[in-house]
């Protein structure tokens, strides 16, 4: 068996396509311009391509973007003033801290911080909150996890009664991507390190995402045949056959575990563009709200 590729490159074109259309005509309407501002603390090579990225998705969308950069001395008042700021501006509907932040920061007191209307990372603890309770209407969704979903509604991945294992229970993906499937009626298990026989538990998912960070993790005898496989791991390992001297990697044993799996997404090239995708979305529907 060779697994379907999922392809999330393609799936987020066609959805930005959708958004920068959905602004368009926001704008003909008389609408403002959707504004997303970043920010950036400190130079950590990884998260400034991650902003770049964002950047450029604003611009192809017909987004409004805000670019701040800050030192890695910034202090933590620095940072709670200026998300203030931010949090007043009329041009600015989305805001996004780019995480990790520095050690001498204390990132739970800055994303609390951040209105949530414009909470467009869903992190505040009212958006999960929201996003947590049954029969609640979230006014966001949290990028990655949202872009799984939407990889798995487009491929017609069933979710009702499906037995879903999510490997990692961070508040980025694991926790949130949860809530998600259990609303969308599958039965999940969240695994993690203290999970008791970890191969055994990931071969009775239906749906595995693995969301772990641990390079090439999930084996082939890990999976259940015909089941479907996300992987949000993104890891660069050594490769001295690469030209650069490395290359990435996601959580999964890519080439074996696709010859069991009956559907699986690549890394890099699936669930990565769908967070920007999201983030573009969260931003639009901030816009929309606030009208």
């Amino acid at each position: 068996m060779t697994a379907t590729i999922l392809d999330g490159k393609a799936i987020a074109a066609r959805l930005r396509a959708e958004i920068g259309a959905e602004v368009s005509t926001l704008r003909a309407a008389g609408g403002p311009q959707p504004g997303l501002a970043t920010v950036l603390v400190g130079d950590d090579p990884a998260s400034a391509v991650y902003v770049r990225n964002k950047h450029k998705a604003c611009a192809e969308a017909g987004m409004h973007s805000v670019d701040i950069k800050l030192p890695a001395s910034a202090s933590q008042a620095e940072l709670l003033a200026l998300v203030a700021e931010l949090n007043t501006r009329a041009d600015v509907h989305g805001i996004l801290v780019q995480l990790p932040l520095p050690a001498h920061i204390d990132a739970p007191s800055i994303i609390a911080a951040i209105a949530v209307t414009k909470d467009v990372d869903c992190l505040h603890p009212e958006n999960v909150g929201l996003l947590a309770q049954k029969g609640r209407q979230p006014r966001f969704l949290p990028c990655t996890p949202a872009g799984v979903m939407h990889i798995l509604q487009v491929s017609n991945t069933a979710l009702a009664g499906a037995n879903a294992v999510v490997l990692g229970r961070s508040n980025i993906v694991g926790m949130p991507l949860s809530l998600l499937l259990v609303s969308a009626d599958a039965t999940v298990t969240i695994a993690h390190s203290r999970t008791r026989d970890l191969p055994a538990l990931c071969r009775t998912a239906d749906v595995l995402v693995a969301a772990v960070g641990v390079p090439e993790l999930v084996r082939a005898d890990w999976v259940k045949p015909g089941s479907t496989v996300i992987d949000v791991g993104i890891n660069r390992i050594a490769d001295p056959a690469a030209k650069s001297g490395s290359r990435l990697v996601g959580d999964l044993a890519y080439a074996e575990v696709a010859e069991r799996a009956g559907a699986i997404t690549p890394v890099p090239g699936g669930v990565g563009p769908l967070t920007i995708a999201m983030l573009l979305q969260n931003t639009l529907h901030a816009t929309q709200a606030s009208q």
